[in-house]
């Protein structure tokens, strides 16, 4: 043995370390199970992601029929501002034919990120959207558009869901996309001016036999729909701001119900003027904007509100300024807020229904091919509400659970046949008669300012039950959405196989 082996110092087994004593019958883990058990641990004290990390864009799309897009390679960068032009083009048309805002922007990122966009981000303010590509050590580009007009034309926003459709499944260029959504913006609407003109007068007179019109009820509103429309017509070639054409249309409708009384017409005045503002009524923009608020959009919730309380004002100034000249010319009052109570029996009920829903499915513009599923859903949310009405829920929960089932049944209807469900939904939940009822709280509210308290009490049963059908809606989207996941792989195998 050498001299340093010797010299070297032996650790002492007690120094610097605890002694393991081994138990009697028991075996020490092995090294993987103590690693394994530390792996589950670690897990169960500590997350997935950071919380303060960002959410990738495309994240958006989970739940949508976009998800999972098919991104195409090859000279993104070079082209990024044709697919951002493309992109905002996209939104302006979807949003002149009634999209939503999360529909918009859902679209928009699927859009992108197909095309091979990354590094890009999309806001959406009321009217105007913007999207704006910042690419890593490359100067942003930013681009606005902002939409001024609105037109009814579902069924362009059909075939617009098939364009995003087939861009996410691959199998459209960019250059072909921007050719299809021409063709799609140039192609005349599925109905005449005439047949939309007549189908709201069609529901006008459906959905006043149904809240309890008489067939003398039904004809005026008939009448007097048709007459509000050639006045809105011509203002409208005018110019005239939408705040004046509201209020003398309600004017007129008030003023032809002042001439029944005049007349002894037998009918309740009330009606008529129900069934006159009926498709004045914003109930689809209330809807939308309550819609969007819950979406995450609430600037653009903000302006679809103060654009319904205008349209209400509006409705509410025509109706008074009418009643006044009434009673200078010698006519007693009459109340226009008095309930409205059908007394048909269900079987005549359900007809109607369908007529007044296929009526506005004409005046919305709606792709034939749609219009029969749409009447459907439409009658199984009525008798839902019917169902619900008669089982004692209240005034508040049946039409909320109506809306649940119509969100459900729209998004399954309407993705199964190629279309947003918003096609489907919006004509289903016509006759849930949100507009009257925060119609006749503002009316009492301004108008007789001793029932000041009932017409604000009014007011919060409205907005209540508005926001009951508005979440309902999102509800039923949302709860159909397991049911709908495979359809839109299955869309997209069918555009391959094209």
């Amino acid at each position: 043995m050498s001299e340093e082996s010797e010299n070297k110092p032996v650790p002492d087994p007690q120094v610097g370390m605890i002694p393991v004593v081994p138990m009697p019958g028991v075996q020490p883990p092995p090294p993987k199970a103590r690693f394994a058990a530390r792996k589950v641990l670690r897990r169960l004290v500590q997350g997935e992601a950071p919380p303060t990390a960002p959410m990738n864009i495309v994240e958006r799309l989970a739940g949508s029929p976009y998800a999972n897009p098919t991104i195409q390679v090859g000279g993104v960068d070079a082209s990024a501002r044709k697919t951002m032009d493309f992109a905002l083009h996209l939104a302006e048309t979807m949003f002149r034919y009634g999209a939503g805002a999360l529909e918009v922007e859902t679209s928009m990122i699927a859009v992108t990120a197909a095309l091979g966009l990354r590094n890009i981000e999309v806001d959406i303010t009321n009217q105007s959207v913007v999207i704006n590509y910042a690419k890593k050590d490359a100067t942003p580009i930013t681009l606005l558009r902002v939409v001024r007009s609105w037109t009814n034309n579902y069924d362009g926003l059909a075939k617009i869901h098939e364009l995003v459709t087939d861009i996410v499944s691959g199998g459209v260029t960019r250059d072909a996309a921007y050719k299809r959504l021409d063709d799609i913006i140039r192609s005349p609407k599925p109905f005449p001016r005439w047949l939309v003109v007549l189908a709201e007068a069609v529901f006008a007179g459906a959905v006043v036999a149904v809240i309890g019109g008489t067939l003398a009820g039904a004809s005026v509103a008939f009448l007097t729909s048709l007459l509000v429309g050639a006045i809105a017509r011509g203002l409208g070639r005018w110019r005239v701001p939408d705040f004046f054409v509201v209020g003398t249309s309600s004017f007129v409708v008030t003023a032809v119900a002042i001439a029944c009384v005049l007349l002894d017409v037998p009918l309740s005045p009330a009606l008529v003027v129900a069934g006159g503002i009926l498709l004045l009524l914003p109930s689809g923009r209330l809807v939308s904007g309550v819609q969007d608020a819950i979406n995450g959009f609430p600037v653009t919730a903000a302006g679809r509100f103060l654009s319904v309380f205008l349209t209400f004002a509006a409705i509410v100034g025509g109706i008074a300024v009418a009643l006044v000249c009434g009673a200078m010319f010698g006519t007693e009052r009459f109340d226009v807020t008095e309930p409205l109570t059908g007394g048909l029996p269900l079987p005549v009920l359900i007809p109607l229904v369908a007529v007044a829903t296929v009526a506005i499915c004409i005046a919305e513009q709606t792709a034939a091919r749609l219009i029969l599923p749409t009447g459907l859903v439409a009658l199984a949310g009525y008798l839902v509400l019917f169902s619900g009405t008669w089982a004692g829920l209240g005034g508040r929960f049946a039409p909320a659970v109506a809306a649940v089932v119509v969100g459900v049944l729209a998004r399954v209807v309407a993705l199964r046949m190629g279309a947003p469900s918003l096609v489907v939904a919006v004509p289903s939940i016509i006759f849930l008669l949100t507009g009257l009822s925060i119609f006749r709280a503002m009316f009492v509210l301004t108008i007789t300012p001793e029932a000041s308290a009932e017409g604000a009490l009014g007011i919060f049963n409205a907005l209540t039950t508005i926001l009951a059908v508005a979440a309902g809606v999102v509800l039923g989207d949302n709860l159909a959405r397991p049911l709908t996941r495979r359809m839109g792989s299955n869309e997209r195998r069918r555009n391959r196989r094209r």
